[in-house]
């Protein structure tokens, strides 16, 4: 084992093994120092861009439409065709890298597993290195585990769902690799690893390198991952195209920019996915400073919202111009074992599917297996008679829907039940993630970390305008402390006192009332929790 060597001029700050060196070859890590001289500069400069945008938002201005872009919006042009085996997309399953939930995710009723080195993976040295092993095996169709306690063994069924990899957001770094004394991006390192051990076995297999890209915030961002799929089709001889992205509308400032972020990646996209729970936590976040658009309870905050409502149709309408998908968002409860409490589990996640479907969008995700049954019979209602989308479904004669729809006010309640949620969520999310684990099941869902942003960020933004709770309690600092002490107390109880010492509580709970109390909102959780992390 070693802690730090130079393999093809990059630095390795971490423990390698014999497993590991078949990820971190000579080629591998040749190619993550080129790309990152490449392309970090650039990056750098996005970054740098997003902090200017968000200063003109916190002055008081709103996000819009850009006029210097309106020839893209109004002109006609489409995305390339959409390659056969992503046609039909109806049903997608999300979560980590982990072995047995990749196993689990690709027998799954679905079409397609997304598997996840971000908001659902703790971008630990060890769930990085060992993600990319577990999905080398998994495209090359070896993938097994045996459960050390049960002795269970599992396997890989006939007919997997179509694998594509989320890799990390713009901001987060992976700093356990070094090129030239810096950290490099994190998303560079899941996307240069993923393409480099996978793109052989897949193209024999008669499939591309497929991704799913987060958290972009405007149209140059999409240029420069466009740019790096060119750069390493190119340095591959591969063809254009070899590379399909799926991208994540969940910025605020993103929704303004469908038409560009589509222009811009055209021959390398196939859909716009509305990622919800993030869109949510960039709302607060980027019009923080705003006191008339303050949300309530994040238990109020459906896609029947209005603001939420029209995110989604502009989103179909938008993809299906181009000739793109148009994926919703995810279904992140838990089926319970209780018959009554999943029934009523099961009548919100048909609810929620028929609003999508019904709306225009060609596939959803759900976070659990046991969801799929359920989601896979709403959208067969509307892909009935062999149909593998709703690419017909236009939305052309609907009204325009204005910068004002998707920036409208939410009305609802902040009660000091929402609150004490809030919090014991986010607690017990942080605490599993500075453990390692990215994912975690909390009262009934499936929380990643969008939902945990979200709870934090509602508190800090009640707390910066001065909101009361329902009860007419003010919401302060201080009240927020008293509260974190209580509900502290509660989760101890409910994980008992060996968890609670294993898993890291105390830092969490000393981290959340960092960032929520912070003067200044800490843009990701994650980015102090990184630094906690292995």
């Amino acid at each position: 084992m070693n802690t730090r060597i130079s393999r093809a001029g990059l630095t390795i700050n971490a423990p390698l093994n014999a497993q590991y060196d078949t990820i971190l070859t000579e080629q591998a890590c040749s190619l993550l120092v080129e790309l990152t001289r490449e392309f970090r500069p650039r990056l750098n400069a996005l970054l740098a861009e997003r902090q200017a945008a968000q200063q003109k938002y916190d002055a008081g201005g709103l996000p819009d439409f850009l006029p210097q872009t309106a020839n893209i919006r109004q002109s006609d042009w489409q995305v390339a065709a959409i390659p056969d085996d992503l046609q039909d997309r109806r049903v997608e399953i999300t979560g980590p890298v982990d072995r047995k939930m990749i196993i689990n995710a690709l027998n799954a009723d679905v079409k397609v597993f997304m598997a996840d080195f971000e908001d659902s993976q703790a971008p630990s040295w060890a769930g990085v290195i060992e993600g990319q092993i577990n999905l080398r095996d998994a495209n090359l169709g070896t993938i097994s585990y045996t459960d050390a306690q049960s002795g269970k063994h599992y396997a890989l069924q006939d007919k997997p769902a179509l694998l594509i990899a989320r890799v990390r957001g713009l901001h987060l770094w992976e700093k356990h690799l070094l090129v030239d004394g810096e950290q490099i991006p994190g998303s560079l390192v899941d996307f240069a690893l993923y393409f480099l051990h996978n793109y052989q076995t897949r193209l024999a297999n008669g499939t591309g390198v497929y991704f799913y890209l987060p958290k972009l915030q405007s149209h140059l961002e999409a240029k420069w991952w466009d740019d790096v799929f060119r750069y390493t089709e190119q340095k591959f001889a591969q063809p254009i195209g070899t590379v399909r992205a799926t991208v994540l509308i969940e910025t605020l400032p993103a929704v303004f920019e469908m038409d560009e972020i589509l222009y811009m990646l055209r021959e390398h996209i196939v859909a716009l996915n509305c990622g919800r729970w993030d869109y949510i936590f960039s709302y607060i976040k980027t019009l923080k400073n705003h006191a008339d658009r303050v949300l309530p309870d994040r238990q109020v905050v459906s896609m029947k919202q209005p603001f939420l409502n029209a995110y989604s149709r502009l989103l179909v309408k938008t993809c299906h111009k181009r000739g793109a998908l148009a994926m919703g968002g995810m279904a992140a409860f838990i089926p319970s074992k209780d018959t009554t409490e999943n029934a009523a589990i099961l009548a919100k996640v048909t609810a929620d599917k028929e609003l999508e479907a019904s709306n225009g969008h060609d596939g959803t995700w759900v976070a659990h297996p046991g969801l799929a049954a359920t989601a896979n019979s709403v959208f067969a209602t509307y892909l009935a008679g062999g149909k593998k989308n709703q690419l017909d479904v236009s939305r052309a004669d609907d009204e325009d829907i204005t910068a004002a729809q998707l920036l409208e006010p939410c009305d609802g309640e902040r009660t000091e039940e929402g609150m004490q949620t809030n919090i014991r969520v986010a607690l017990q999310y942080i605490a599993a993630w500075i453990s390692g684990k990215g994912c975690v099941p909390i009262y009934g869902l499936m929380e990643d970390a969008a939902t945990a942003e979200i709870s934090r960020t509602s508190i800090w933004q009640w707390i910066k305008h001065g909101k009361s709770l329902s009860n007419g309690k003010l919401i302060t600092k201080t009240l927020f402390a008293s509260m974190l002490e209580e509900e502290a107390k509660v989760v101890r109880a409910e994980v008992g006192e060996v968890l609670w010492a294993e898993q890291n509580f105390d830092r969490a709970q000393t981290l959340l009332l960092d960032i929520t109390t912070s003067d200044q909102l800490v843009d990701f959780l994650t980015l102090p929790a990184y630094q906690l992390l292995d």
